[in-house]
């Protein structure tokens, strides 16, 4: 599933599916070096969708505020 395509809560479960299964020390070294690069690419694409969805908060609560986006 391309990042496009990919929602927060199914990148979210992936995360948690491949941290569990890092944590299981069950893995080859190769194959928990994959799922190690994976996780962090689903980090790094969690961490960008909650920055938007921040700003997105931001700019709403600056409409509601009167337009000021200074916090009363």
């Amino acid at each position: 599933m391309s990042e496009e395509q990919m929602s927060f809560e199914v990148a979210m479960k992936s995360l948690e599916d491949a941290v569990r299964q890092l944590e299981s020390g069950e893995l080859p070294l190769a194959e928990s070096i994959v799922r190690y690069k994976t996780a962090m690419d689903l980090v790094l694409f969690c961490r960008r969708q909650l920055d938007e969805a921040e700003l997105q908060i931001e700019q709403l609560s600056a409409k509601l505020d009167g337009g000021s986006g200074l916090p009363e």
